[in-house]
């Protein structure tokens, strides 16, 4: 994997090389799916505060939390491979359950065709359930894709989602704040969560249960004055106290539809 970096930059692109060691790709001769994941042979390190720059703001009372204390504004660093000028255009997070029933996973799908047909580029977390349902329909009507992801950029987890993470990272933009090599924790998640609510204008919760992983990024939207959209569908399942905790902070909006969101964003959809 080569990974390209310098201080004090405010462009992540034509930099000195630094080399990390790759994962070994398996054989060629090895059918597709039952290949070791290959990760990508170009990385930029990024500040998050580069990147995000000109698009979206960390407040002055959460910065600290993302690595831009005085001395150093760049902000976490971060390892991205793909079209890093995908962060500089609308963005949406769409995020749940991983175990997402039928009906929610069909939401996830429609939200996403719905999104990218207004130019929206949709934001994800590579997990299975609603993460791969929204991905992957994006990809497939033609929009534009940004997976952020809890592993280390030369991991992919869960295994059967390694053909869709070199996907994004070689069409679209693949994102990790963690260093290539290091071992995955299950608090690596939650700090994922963090990141996505970071560079998403807004974040939009197809399905979650009250124990969800998913909440945390509800938490960030709420820490980052970012929009948060709850599907109704959420709303008004009586077995879930969560969406009660939510639904009377200032940005929070509970959805019927994706004109919902595009008319919360003040997004301009092309004329059909």
């Amino acid at each position: 994997m080569l990974v390209k970096s310098q201080q004090n930059s405010l462009d992540c692109g034509s930099r000195p090389q630094l080399m990390y060691p790759a994962i070994s790709p398996s054989s060629d001769s090895m059918p597709s799916k039952s290949k070791t994941y290959v990760p990508p042979d170009a990385v930029e390190l990024c500040g998050l505060a580069d990147i995000i720059r000109n698009t979206r703001v960390i407040p002055e009372g959460q910065q600290e939390r993302f690595g831009m204390a005085s001395q150093d504004r760049a902000g976490m660093k971060l390892w991205c491979a793909g079209d890093l000028s995908l962060v500089h255009r609308p963005c949406v997070a769409i995020v749940g359950t991983r175990e997402v029933s039928e009906a929610g996973a069909a939401r996830a799908r429609r939200l996403a065709r719905e999104l990218v047909a207004c130019g929206v580029v949709i934001v994800s977390g590579l997990a299975r359930g609603v993460d791969t349902e929204a991905l992957t329909a994006a990809i497939d009507a033609g929009g534009r894709t940004i997976g952020v992801i809890g592993t280390p950029i030369d991991k992919a987890y869960p295994a059967e989602n390694k053909r869709l993470q070199e996907k994004i990272y070689k069409e679209h933009l693949l994102i990790s704040q963690f260093q290539p090599g290091k071992t995955v924790f299950r608090g690596n998640f939650p700090e994922r969560n963090k990141l996505m609510a970071a560079i998403s204008d807004a974040t939009v919760i197809v399905e979650a249960s009250d124990t969800s992983g998913t909440l945390h990024q509800a938490v960030e939207c709420r820490r980052l004055n970012r929009w948060l959209f709850i599907m109704n569908s959420i709303v008004e399942d009586p077995s879930l106290r969560w969406p009660k905790d939510f639904v009377h902070y200032e940005n929070t909006k509970v959805i019927k539809s994706t004109s919902d969101i595009v008319e919360a964003l003040k997004i301009t959809c092309p004329s059909k």
